[in-house]
């Protein structure tokens, strides 16, 4: 999970420069992501993870560094057996 968000913020907003991010580096305090920026990165957080970011959770708590995406991400995979992985943990326990 924490690779694959990385690499999507390497790749999309500091163009290869992986040195340039730590997982608690705010995206916002560093520039490194502006409000247009985290309405693609939630576009991909939903299709590559399964989600829906609501409105009301878009906010720097749960977007603004690699570290407090992933545990929004837990937090809303572990909470929605409709989302991420929780449909084939239901589907195993029958």
């Amino acid at each position: 999970m924490v690779q694959k968000i990385r690499s999507f913020v390497i790749e999309n907003y500091l163009f290869g420069e992986e040195n340039k991010l730590g997982n608690d580096d705010s995206f916002m305090e560093s520039g490194i992501i502006d409000s247009t920026g985290i309405l693609e990165l939630v576009r991909f957080l939903e299709a590559t993870f399964g989600i829906k970011v609501a409105d009301e959770e878009l906010i720097p708590d749960n977007l603004d560094s690699i570290s407090k995406i992933v545990a929004f991400l837990e937090k809303k995979l572990h909470s929605s057996p409709a989302a991420g992985s929780a449909p084939s943990l239901q589907s195993t326990r029958r």
